[in-house]
């Protein structure tokens, strides 16, 4: 059983191919409308730190679709807001002996302390401008999906990659499963040494754009920057906001993605945003599929292998 899921970094090719094809296997069965009891009996805490939509509410839908019950921890009305620390926070919601931990933070390594600090399973939903695990699997089943293989296709991830958490797990992922990948974005914004991301790196989009299946536009991450690292949002746009003129540049079946919130007219006009080219909430749609995979892997990953036996998708040696 996965103890916790902490980082993309951590996950394997073959880690990453049996979440992704648990999650095409709930796509299909939940198609036909029955309910998927993998997590019954069991209790999820989202511990969300930081504010999210589309994360939290998709770990409450996964859970609750794997039949188990959620309870969403408020920062604003606990005990966190009388100085309680993280750590005394997670150890007193253990006692109460739930069954998952799924943590968001904005603390780079918070989720993986806590693991360090209690028995029950953590997943990291996000911490700092660290990991992102469960988004940089969604962008592959997208991929997927939209493209039929992420293998060989070329992936251009465009915007602030210094301080986003996306990339990083995107970069994991999409390079073990066989993908091409650049990031493009102003000097300030990405790493002092970019080639430390083993991926290939240039300051005009329009270099890259071409010969791109698949784009990722980033936000700029302002709440993680320590000052303010582009001369304005309106020139940002204008040089490296990818616009229709730009995305007339990419290949006819390329397709544009985005870990939202989406910042329209920044980094991705509106006529882009909304466009034959976006799979942006199909994106939203698989994230729930994908966190169902997750959970079922950290939960209950004995039932998962059975389950998957049972609908016929799945070999018994690699449940």
């Amino acid at each position: 059983m996965i103890s916790h899921f902490l980082s993309a970094s951590e996950l394997s090719k073959n880690d990453i191919e049996k979440l992704l094809f648990a999650a095409r296997a709930f796509s299909t069965f939940m198609r036909k409308g029955e309910n998927i009891g993998l997590l019954r009996g069991k209790t999820v805490v989202n511990m969300f730190f930081e504010n999210s939509t589309r994360t939290r509410v998709s770990f409450e839908l996964a859970t609750r679709r794997l039949g188990g019950n959620v309870i969403n921890f408020a920062t604003s009305t606990s005990s966190v807001q009388k100085g309680e620390t993280l750590i005394d926070t997670a150890r007193n919601i253990e006692a109460m002996k739930p069954d998952c931990l799924v943590v968001r933070h904005s603390s780079a390594g918070s989720p993986a302390t806590l693991a360090r600090s209690v028995a029950v399973p953590v997943i990291n939903a996000g911490d700092g401008f660290h990991q992102h695990p469960t988004q940089g699997l969604l962008d592959a089943f997208t991929i997927q999906e939209k493209l039929g293989q992420v293998e060989g296709k070329r992936v251009v991830i465009l915007g602030d990659i210094a301080h986003s958490r996306v990339a990083r797990s995107d970069i994991a992922i999409l390079r073990k499963l066989g993908a091409s990948v650049a990031v493009c974005g102003p000097p300030t914004l990405l790493p002092p040494s970019p080639e430390a991301l083993g991926v290939e790196h240039s300051y005009r989009m329009e270099e890259l754009l071409p010969s791109a299946d698949v784009v990722i536009a980033l936000r700029i991450q302002t709440e993680r920057q320590n000052r303010m690292q582009i001369p304005s949002v309106q020139e940002y746009s204008k040089i490296w906001g990818l616009n229709q003129q730009r995305s007339n540049l990419l290949k006819p079946q390329a397709i544009i993605l985005h870990p939202g919130p989406v910042n329209r007219g920044v980094e991705l006009d509106p006529e882009v945003a909304d466009g034959p080219r976006s799979v942006i909430l199909d994106q939203v749609s698989n994230g729930i599929l994908v966190r169902m995979a997750v959970l079922a892997s950290v939960c209950s990953r004995e039932e998962l292998g059975q389950w998957l036996v049972e609908q016929n998708n799945f070999g018994g040696e690699n449940a």
